[in-house]
């Protein structure tokens, strides 16, 4: 197999793996991206460390889990956790420009608040934010070097909050053409940084990194008219948890509903609101082809490595919920993810359990640097090569909190996953029987030895890793062999023997 010295990485924002054709959706307009798989690597069963855009992006920016890297929440909502990187944090970008690699990024940073994009190693505009910033001063010159109107929308789709007051936007009609939309402009970017790149290549050798992340399909989904009239709501199936009623789930559940106004509004307008993300989806699909295209064009195709995933999932209306939250279930944590590698078997698909933060050792490794430096990270390279790999039968996810502090840990295996919550009732759900995550079935006599082997299993992966959250653990819960001192005291020898 031929080795990949240039990457491409493709990145969307609170991307539902079932919005693609390669996932299964038989009305997806993603051409490319099911291109993309079909000729390469797609994983069914990738997943974000954790469902929250800066911590996220955080961990595959440094192979490391957000409970390690300490960056647990979005500078927006930020409840008191660090906002940036540590000086001295490893970093992929940095590695990769310490081997003479260009690195670049166009399109959304999001990784902290005060240190950018330029700071950690990446060329590109300045664009930081969680949504698209459609004030920021190259976009702007952009349209007006190239005769586009200005920004505007109408056709708002909103709830009502609690208290009375209006939701949160969540769609809108843009009235822009595709040219003048962010997601072109982030296109048109990429394109010409890959063309900058290229002529480094050809005339020195260089090799390049060159990550296009786009702010959608984040809500609010903000499309111009052939994209916002795309699908038809009426052909929209509804998610069956659309019928959740939050019986023995924690209350938070229930809160966030209402937060996202799901009951003040229509389910007419909830099937409107999923055909637009789908929408969106395509939109941003055809601007990703025009920079494949490019690759093609500049011939870097033959040793060019491409990736597409995104950071985590979003709702749209699944559990009565929108956008993400203190809710692990696989709306928001099973994310898609695909991986093209020159010389490497088409058509594969692998249904080990990988995490985005697997990426990291990927990127490391096709560069050739020492992979273990993303300490939390595992190459994915051996199942794009389509080998047998002893690798492990579960998951660990992890969250902190968003609007608020909410710790929470996730188990997810082959059938079932359980999720701790420690100021409310755990959850449990049979993914075979149950694959809505409607019944929480922690409490059910019949899946007590269900429920006692993955608390162990969690437990001890958890100890493994030095996440401390398994402190709560070890005195709530029966885990199995406890190694050190629960209380920490140090002074009392019945608690410890050596």
């Amino acid at each position: 197999m031929s080795k990949a010295s240039n990457i491409l990485f493709l990145m969307t924002d609170q991307h539902r793996v079932d919005t693609l054709g390669a996932y299964g959706n038989r009305l997806a307009a993603t051409p490319v991206l099911d291109e993309l798989a079909r000729t390469g690597t797609r994983f069914d069963r990738w997943y974000t460390p954790t469902a929250i855009c800066t911590p996220a992006r955080a961990s595959l920016l440094t192979g490391q889990a957000p409970f390690r890297h300490k960056v647990l929440a979005n500078h927006e909502r930020n409840v008191g956790y660090l906002e940036d990187l540590p000086d001295g944090q490893f970093t992929f970008s940095e590695a990769l420009r310490d081997k003479g690699y260009n690195c670049g990024l166009i399109g959304k940073w999001h990784i902290g608040n005060h240190k950018r994009a330029a700071d950690l190693g990446f060329d590109g505009p300045d664009l930081p934010g969680w949504h698209n910033p459609v004030e920021n001063e190259d976009y702007l010159a952009y349209l007006s070097e190239n005769g586009l109107p200005p920004y505007e929308i109408s056709d708002r789709v909103r709830g009502v909050l609690p208290n009375g007051g209006p939701g949160n936007l969540l769609a809108a009609r843009l009235h822009q053409p595709v040219e003048a939309t962010f997601e072109y402009y982030l296109a048109t970017r990429a394109i010409e940084l890959l063309e900058r790149y290229a002529a480094d290549a050809e005339e020195s050798g260089t090799p390049f990194f060159l990550e296009l992340s786009f702010y959608g399909p984040h809500l609010p989904y903000i499309v111009p008219n052939e994209y916002f009239d795309m699908f038809d709501p009426e052909q929209i199936e509804l998610p069956k948890s659309i019928s959740e009623d939050f019986v023995g789930k924690p209350p938070v559940q229930k809160n966030y509903s209402a937060h996202w106004t799901f009951d003040t509004m229509p389910l007419a307008v909830s099937r409107k609101l999923i055909a637009v993300y789908w929408g969106y989806v395509a939109l941003i699909d055809k601007q990703i082809g025009r920079v494949i295209e490019a690759m093609e064009r500049l011939g870097l195709t033959g040793d060019t490595a491409v990736f597409f995933t995104c950071d985590h999932g979003e709702f749209t209306g699944s559990h009565r919920l929108h956008d993400k939250g203190p809710a692990m279930y696989e709306d928001i944590y099973r994310t898609p993810g695909l991986l093209r590698v020159p010389g490497a078997p088409a058509g594969i698909v692998r249904t080990e359990f990988v995490s985005l933060m697997d990426a990291t050792a990927t990127i490391l490794e096709l560069a050739g640097i020492d992979p273990s430096l993303a300490v939390d990270s595992r190459s994915l390279m051996p199942l794009v090569r389509g080998e047998e790999v002893d690798w492990q039968e579960d998951i660990v996810c992890e969250f902190h909190g968003h609007h608020f502090p909410y710790p929470q840990r996730m188990l997810r295996n082959d059938r079932y996953k359980l999720v701790v919550n420690p100021d409310s009732v755990n959850e449990l759900y049979d993914l075979e029987i149950d694959p809505d995550e409607l019944v929480n079935g922690y409490e059910q006599a019949g899946m007590a030895e269900i429920r006692a082997s993955m608390m162990r299993r969690l437990y001890a992966l958890l100890v493994e890793r030095g996440d401390n959250f398994y402190h709560w653990m070890t005195s709530m819960y029966e885990v199995g062999d406890v190694l050190h001192d629960p209380t920490l005291s140090g002074l009392d020898e019945s608690t410890y023997q050596k």
